[in-house]
């Protein structure tokens, strides 16, 4: 052990190529057999819009690093320029793989009697349709832009879509433009059973908006900016004024892509290119496939045409939820709830019970992304109303959901709720909500516990955890947590429950330490969305070469290298995507006291060093075995699941001839099914039961 450098950058796999790995992940789920045709589709929407926010935030921040001089970023001490040119082929080879998937889900459609064309594929009767509906509903809001020395190249706005063109006049002279599609106006436009692309009925009627001049060519194309925001809380008088601000300014970034059809004219390229100051390295082209393929959700979400996607789960709420009110619940006996195979319903009623009940005193939450019709937010508001005290920490620098989250901030600030924005250099990230009551002459506190946002929406899609418990030392540390976020405190530690940045971190490696010590009698899961953290990583290793076997369940991002030899041999790294987003973070190890954690960080340095989180030790061995069989069902799944390889490549698992298949999500989903109706059916016993005796008497 002590002849291995474990700084070696060969030991660690680059952050960014480790994503994209992962989005190709998600993009392998459009291929797999018995799927139907818009769930296929859906994952190519799901696909693009994972790459849009990759291109806005990580390729920019790797393109500053570069113009800035930055030569390393990371242990694996890829430069930005490098890190650059590998994103670049892995994207562009990528390309090749979603035009060959998206042409398939095509034909698929196509035999369906569902069809995406061209204005020109279309018959004489559709075309006449399509005249009416431009005329009517597009050339009023379209936006034609002439280009030359008296009209300046326009501002266009991040993930700006639109067409660029070469005209010719009367006079024979050439002159190029623009016309911009605006985000008002359908990415396909629907006639019947066919959906049509709206740039290809745009430059069918160039004539009408550029009169006089023939269109000689023309590009449809989508501009992607620079899209973080860059804030100085330190130095801001008023952190909110500068956030609206700098939301403002995310359409004002430096331009860091450009998508173009793939028979883009040469002299358009060079037109746009220079005129939005972008290097080639830049330009990707789509020859099959549509512009923006996050759109596709317009054609996904098409109710006409559900019978092509699989109709969704239905959550269940299981005993003892399914008879008795939440708090009545957590008087008896500590909750997990899994979600989305578990209803998110109990949750939102944790909180709109508790601000009509006469006996609550208090309300505490913190907010990172609740979405755009909160019912939580709105018992919230209630709360405030019914005269029960409403502390509220709303994340405000959520990435992407700062708008939406300052306008929840400001309705719950004019209701009278005490706001908190946020913490100066620290996100808060912590799920946490809690509820103080006064029953029976003396105060009575209830505490949610979670892997996720309080979010419904995100909830019927997301796999998650929810702790619900009366438990007196965790109440304790939930009143001390808010008291922290409210006020001052120099030693911002947790008695019981674990914080960061002070607190996760440390008490990680003492537990990964601890398994390690124990050489080959050693075991631990560990489940995650990303495992980036060079410290933790390098715990991990050592625990490896001791002889302790670790399996890690991670999403997403994985930068440590399994199966190097003498290194990580004892390392398994499995990854599942399937039709839910894998979102909890559980941490099991096999011989400490408490054997289970549940938390809201991932093994980041973000989240371990640069974010308030929160990790619960499970103590009730109910929900601990509970959390243990979710994971080794999950590491026996030999559908969704994926192995990470020593080289960086990940490998679908798929059953062996003769072997049993096994969907761990499907198992989830059949598991609550089972259960919710045998409490059903057990309840309609009872009751039948009741009334017989009724009668009798």
């Amino acid at each position: 052990m002590q002849n291995i450098n474990l700084d070696d950058p060969s030991l660690y796999i680059n952050r960014e190529l480790s994503w994209l790995k992962f989005n190709k992940r998600v993009l392998d789920q459009a291929t797999y057999p018995n799927l139907l045709p818009l769930d296929r589709l859906k994952f190519i929407a799901i696909y693009g819009t994972n790459l849009d926010e990759f291109y806005m935030i990580r390729v920019a921040g790797l393109k500053s690093l570069y113009k800035a001089g930055v030569y390393e970023t990371g242990p694996d001490k890829l430069t930005p320029k490098v890190q650059l040119e590998l994103i670049r082929k892995e994207i562009r080879e990528d390309i090749k793989t979603l035009e060959s998937i998206y042409l398939n889900i095509v034909d698929e459609l196509a035999k369906n009697n569902l069809f995406i064309k061209k204005f020109k594929e279309l018959d004489d009767e559709k075309k006449a349709k399509i005249k009416d509906f431009f005329f009517n509903y597009i050339y009023p809001v379209i936006i034609p832009i002439a280009v030359d020395a008296t009209h300046p190249f326009p501002h266009l706005n991040n993930l700006s879509f639109g067409i660029a063109l070469k005209l010719k006049g009367k006079d024979e002279q050439i002159k190029y433009g623009l016309i911009r599609i605006p985000r008002v106006l359908p990415r396909f436009v629907k006639i019947e059973n066919t959906f049509v692309l709206i740039e290809s009925i745009v430059e069918h009627f160039v004539e009408e908006l550029f009169q006089g001049y023939k269109p000689i060519v023309s590009t449809p194309f989508r501009v992607t900016r620079n899209a973080d925001l860059d804030i100085e809380e330190e130095e801001a008088d008023d952190f909110l004024e500068v956030l609206e601000e700098g939301i403002r300014l995310r359409n004002k970034g430096v331009i860091v892509r450009l998508e173009l059809n793939g028979d883009a004219d040469e002299e358009l390229v060079s037109f746009l290119a220079k005129h939005l100051d972008l290097d080639s390295n830049d330009i990707y082209y789509y020859k099959h496939t549509p512009l923006n393929l996050g759109a596709f959700w317009q054609i996904v979400n098409d109710k006409d045409f559900a019978h092509l996607l699989t109709q969704s789960f239905v959550p269940k709420i299981l005993p003892p939820l399914d008879s008795e009110d939440v708090y009545s619940a957590m008087e008896k006996q500590d909750i997990m709830l899994y979600h989305p195979y578990e209803s998110f319903e109990p949750i939102v009623k944790f909180i709109k019970e508790a601000a009509y009940d006469p006996d609550t005193l208090a309300i505490r939450m913190v907010l990172y992304r609740v979405g755009k019709n909160s019912p939580i937010v709105k018992s919230l508001i209630e709360a405030v109303r019914n005269g029960k005290q409403v502390t509220v920490m709303v994340e405000l620098k959520a990435r992407f959901d700062e708008e939406n989250n300052l306008r929840w901030a400001k309705q719950l600030e004019n209701a009278g709720a005490h706001v908190v924005y946020g913490i100066p250099g620290f996100k808060v990230h912590a799920k946490i909500a809690q509820v103080i009551k006064y029953k029976n002459d003396k105060l009575q506190g209830y505490v949610h516990l979670a892997t996720g946002n309080y979010n419904p929406t995100t909830a019927k899609i997301y796999t998650d955890i929810s702790f619900l418990t009366t438990n007196p030392k965790i109440n304790s540390d939930a009143t001390k947590f808010f008291h922290y976020l409210t006020g001052y405190a120099v030693d911002k530690k947790l008695d019981y429950l674990y914080m960061s940045p002070t607190q996760i971190k440390p008490k990680l490696l003492k537990l990964i330490e601890k398994e390690a010590s124990l050489g080959e009698k050693g075991y631990m899961i560990l489940k995650a969305n990303s495992l980036v953290d060079s410290t933790i990583i390098k715990a991990l290793y050592k625990a490896s070469m001791a002889g302790c076997k670790i399996d890690l369940i991670i999403r997403g991002i994985c930068c440590l290298r399994p199966g190097v030899k003498g290194v990580s041999e004892n390392i398994k790294v499995h990854s599942i995507v399937g039709k839910y987003l894998e979102h909890p973070r559980i941490y099991w190890f096999k011989h400490s006291k408490i054997n289970s954690f549940i938390s809201s960080a991932d093994l980041m340095p973000r989240n371990l060093d640069r974010r308030i989180e929160l990790m619960t030790p499970i103590e009730n061995e109910r929900i601990s075995h509970r959390l243990e069989n979710i994971l080794k069902i999950q590491l026996s799944d030999n559908t969704h699941r994926y192995v990470l390889q020593e080289n960086g490549e990940y490998i679908r698992v798929t059953p062996k001839e003769g072997e049993e298949i096994i969907d761990s999500q499907e198992i989830f989903e059949k598991y609550v099914t089972k259960i919710a109706k045998l409490s059903k059916q057990s309840s309609k016993h009872i009751n039948k039961l009741a009334k017989k005796m009724l009668k009798d008497d």
